[in-house]
Parts: C-alpha cells; sequence; structure tokens
C-alpha cells in the first residue's frame, strides 16, 4: 500500500516592499513521502518569492513532466517553470523547449558541488535564472512550519525573513546565473 502526502496548511501574511506585494495567503500544501520538510519549506518560500495570478504548486516530486511550481497563461502555456533543488542540465533543456522563463532554487548540502560540476553546461542554456538558499538558513524556515502554520514571510532588498509569531529568521539567496 502506498503512503499519502502529509497535507500543510500555511496561513502567510506576505509583504514583499521588492515587488510592492502585500498579500494574505492561505496555502494546502502536499509533502509527498519522500520529501523533506527542508524541501517543503524551499516549496513554501519560492511561492513567496514568486507570488502572483496564476502561479500554481505541480504534481512536483512525483511528476517527471512538471517542476515544482509553474505559472501558466491563460491559454494554457507554461510562461515561467520553477525547479527546486539540483536538476540536471537535460531537464532544464526540456524547460526551456517548453517555458518562457525558467528558475532554479538550489539548497542543501551539495549544493555548491552540482554548481560547480553543472554550472557550466546549465550556463549556456536560454532564459535561464539560478539561485541558492543557504542550507542553514533553510533548516531553521523548516523548524517553524507546522501542520498548520501561520507565519509572516517579509522580503526586502533579497532579503527574506520569516517568523512564526515565537521564533524567526532570515535567508539570503545567493544568484548564481542571470537570465541570458
Amino acid at each position: 500500500m502506498a503512503l499519502k502526502p502529509t497535507i500543510y496548511k500555511a496561513q502567510i501574511n506576505l509583504a514583499d516592499s521588492d515587488r510592492n506585494c502585500y498579500e494574505q495567503l492561505s496555502l494546502t500544501l502536499a509533502r509527498h513521502p519522500s520529501e523533506t520538510l527542508e524541501r517543503l519549506a524551499v516549496r513554501l518560500l519560492v511561492y513567496c518569492l514568486h507570488c502572483e495570478r496564476a502561479l500554481e504548486f505541480t504534481r512536483g516530486i512525483s511528476s517527471a513532466d512538471e517542476p515544482d511550481l509553474w505559472q501558466l497563461s491563460d491559454s494554457g502555456e507554461i510562461e515561467h517553470w520553477i525547479e527546486l533543488g539540483q536538476p540536471e542540465e537535460p531537464r532544464l533543456r526540456k524547460a526551456c523547449g517548453r517555458a518562457q522563463r525558467i528558475s532554479v532554487y538550489a539548497f542543501g548540502r551539495s549544493a555548491a558541488t552540482w554548481w560547480n560540476r553543472s554550472g557550466d553546461a546549465i550556463g549556456a542554456l536560454p532564459r535561464v535564472q539560478v539561485w541558492q538558499f543557504d542550507w542553514d538558513s533553510v533548516v531553521n524556515v523548516s523548524q517553524l512550519l507546522t501542520r498548520n502554520a501561520k507565519l509572516g514571510v517579509s522580503i526586502v532588498g533579497g532579503t527574506l525573513y520569516v517568523d512564526d509569531g515565537t521564533s524567526s529568521t532570515s535567508l539570503e539567496l545567493e544568484s548564481l546565473l542571470a537570465a541570458n
């Protein structure tokens, strides 16, 4: 019998002064049995970074043909393909053929090794942007997540500040590749 995903609900007070975006979000995330809490935290943070009309969580980790998040046009075309983790160049090349814009958010202890190995090949692809989250900061955010989380997320000058009313932490993104 297959394990079912665990459902997380998040009420987020988003204040993104970089994009002048202020929203009250009510999100439902399905955590796949093989997904770590840190990866779930990154999915949530990336949603906040790109919060806009038609941005959706996909089947992600359980689907080889979809990214973790995407934004679709009204006609169903993929406007923005968002990958988490350390995707290989062939997967991103395929995404370039399907989407107008591709973003990658790397995280994990081996992210620097992945980038050293794959950065040149990924850098040759069109329309791809790559950022890296600091692993220790991701772990700190994951400790704020509960099955019914109430979080404040502020984005100022590219830094994310996350609090649950009791504890808070901050994360900075390192830009590894700007879109060409």
